[in-house]
């Protein structure tokens, strides 16, 4: 039996009055099916804070320092105009959290570790959701070969079955942590021993999730079930469903 814990600046001006913490995702829920943002177990005590970005949600943790999970919304029209969107690579801390619960720059820095995206740049169509992505409430530590090898292929096979389904999919990411995780920087950010995308195509019921350990020489397996990643994270994604 699994026994997990899950979680899985230079910005202009309008990007920090675009969009707010809510408390329930009430500027956002859009990016959720059926307007319905996953619901946690009762047990899993992250002091989570939602956060609205233009194109993406992130439900984060005050104890991980890291995101418990991050949702999208993508269609194939999205994912034209991201192909057209330039990558900024701009990080940044998220102001909007209290100092003590947000990861800084200098968490990162030295650390071995690459800033890993939850929901991806390359996912996004615009400026401002290209430069929201950089948030740090986005990102985990990753280990650079997994990020820019294994997990960026499952990042691409993601956009190559958005391109080709009927309407829109929902794609949920996230970190998965075994017992005590290390950690990284001042801050002590929890490094993931596991990573989950969730992918979910309505005009198909099709559920699937990648799962990866997040470490160098992992390798891209067959991806589970939505039953299975419920099991290990302890989290229902898709209420009602």
């Amino acid at each position: 039996m699994f026994k997990r814990i899950l979680f899985a600046i230079t910005v202009s001006a309008v990007i920090n009055t675009a969009f707010a913490a809510t408390a329930d995702f009430a500027e956002c829920r859009n990016v959720f099916a059926n307007g319905k943002p996953p619901v946690l177990s009762a047990s899993i005590d992250m002091k989570p804070r939602s956060l609205c970005f233009s194109a993406f949600a992130v439900l984060y943790s005050g104890k991980s320092h890291t995101p418990i999970y991050s949702a999208e919304r993508l269609n194939r029209e999205v994912l034209l105009e991201a192909r057209y969107n330039q990558r900024t690579n701009k990080f940044y801390a998220d102001a909007r959290l209290p100092r003590a619960e947000r990861a800084e720059l200098e968490d990162y820095r030295g650390s071995g570790f690459d800033r890993g995206h939850m929901a991806p740049a390359g996912d996004m169509a615009t400026p401002e959701s290209m430069a929201q992505s950089f948030s740090l409430a986005n990102m985990v530590p990753q280990y650079p070969i997994n990020n820019r090898k294994a997990w960026a292929s499952i990042e691409k096979a993601t956009r190559k079955y958005v391109m080709r389904a009927a309407g829109d999919v929902y794609v949920i990411t996230g970190p998965v942590f075994d017992g005590t995780p290390p950690t990284i920087g001042p801050d002590h950010v929890w490094v993931p021993q596991h990573l989950f995308k969730l992918v979910y195509d309505p005009s198909t019921n099709r559920i699937w999730a990648h799962w990866l350990d997040n470490t160098d020489d992992a390798r891209v397996g067959k991806p589970i079930s939505y039953e299975e990643l419920v099991r290990r994270t302890g989290i229902e994604f898709l209420p009602g469903h």
